[in-house]
């Protein structure tokens, strides 16, 4: 059996500098391998993720009035997205098998020609679930894209990336760069009074 191999590199350790962890030695006889996480501590993780669908002038209103050739088109994709998410480590080489304690897909849309998938995943564990919110987030683009090719070959994927992280050694990350989806104003309860307007009989 080959000897364990260390989590954290020596020039890592001595200097701060930020190294490949998937990739063990230098030039020639470097090799990829999968990081040993054995002796870390079981935390909370969270992650999330998002992935941008834009298609042609006037085609996603067609797209979510009547659904695509191959039917309700944001519903399979959310599967297909949860699914993705839950078997990253078969899709990504050195990613380990993670126990996920939720996994959860929004699509919204944005503009008039643009869709936002949204992807965030949490476990407890000893490594993070980055890569699972991206699987997850890129996956279901790439459904809403297979659901609605036949109508158009110009619909393209973008910005696919991460948003935030928390957890692990390294802490909370969140990507600052990154606009925010506008979120859609929740209908007013019935009864409900206006903010600023009086109370009935003052």
């Amino acid at each position: 059996m080959s000897p364990r191999v260390r989590r954290e590199p020596a020039q890592e350790r001595k200097t701060g500098a930020r190294v490949l962890s998937h990739v063990q030695g230098a030039g020639g006889d470097s090799r990829a391998r999968m990081v040993d996480v054995g002796d870390k501590p079981i935390t909370a993780r969270q992650a999330s993720a998002r992935a941008r669908v834009v298609f042609p002038p006037g085609l996603l209103a067609r797209v979510l009035a009547h659904g695509g050739p191959k039917g309700p088109v944001i519903e399979v994709a959310r599967i297909a997205g949860l699914q993705a998410a839950k078997r990253t480590s078969e899709w990504i080489p050195m990613c380990h098998a993670l126990a996920l304690d939720e996994v959860a897909l929004e699509v919204e849309r944005v503009d008039a020609r643009t869709l936002e998938v949204r992807c965030r995943a949490a476990c407890h564990g000893r490594t993070g679930v980055e890569m699972e919110a991206l699987v997850g987030a890129s996956a279901c683009a790439l459904v809403i894209y297979d659901m609605t090719k036949a109508l158009s070959h110009e619909i393209s994927i973008e910005r696919v990336e991460l948003l935030s992280k928390s957890g692990g050694r390294s802490g909370s990350w969140e990507r600052r760069d990154a606009p925010v989806a506008p979120r859609r104003k929740a209908p007013a309860r019935p009864g409900a009074r206006r903010a600023g307007s009086a109370r009935p009989g003052l």
